[in-house]
């Protein structure tokens, strides 16, 4: 399985994530999956930043389709949505794409690490994981998406939206 993790905080953040979500079916062998839509409280962002809305993807990837070609991918889509405000980490950007797990792929490169190396450490994160995949095992950890969640200790809030669907 596969878990991509969607953010916005630029225009019509909803809007942008349902259309980035409804382009991730291309690299999925079967449906694509997406939790609730969430309103974190900032976490590490520039002062005077616009609230993100995040949410999880979780599917099954196409046969040939490597980490890789997807984290290339992701970041094509990214660039469509329009640039980033800056090359600050957590900036404003209308949409920002994490790949944050490949089946149970665990490497690190220059370019990218798997599993995201940060996405256990955020609630905006495995909240919205663990309404996609509760049972998956994060690779590395030997616990489940659930396990993780229920251990994390974090002041960060979380409030899901409302959101339509279709």
């Amino acid at each position: 399985m596969v878990l991509v993790g969607l953010g916005s905080n630029q225009g019509e953040s909803a809007r942008i994530l349902q259309a980035a979500l409804d382009r991730l079916a291309v690299f999925a062998s079967g449906p694509v999956t997406c939790s609730s839509f969430w309103r974190p409280s900032p976490v590490d962002c520039p002062p005077g930043s616009a609230d993100f809305v995040n949410a999880v993807a979780v599917f099954a990837p196409q046969a040939a389709l490597t980490p890789e070609a997807l984290l290339a991918a992701l970041k094509m889509l990214e660039a469509e949505f329009g640039p980033r405000e800056s090359e600050v980490r957590h900036a404003p950007r209308a949409l920002d794409l994490d790949l944050l797990l490949f089946g149970s792929e665990e490497r690190a490169t220059d370019d990218f690490s798997l599993p995201h190396p940060r996405a256990i450490q955020r609630r905006f994160v495995l909240v919205p994981a663990a309404e996609v995949a509760p049972a998956l095992v994060w690779p590395g950890t030997g616990q489940t998406i659930a396990e993780l969640c229920a251990a994390l200790a974090t002041d960060e809030e979380l409030s899901r939206l409302e959101r339509a669907r279709g």
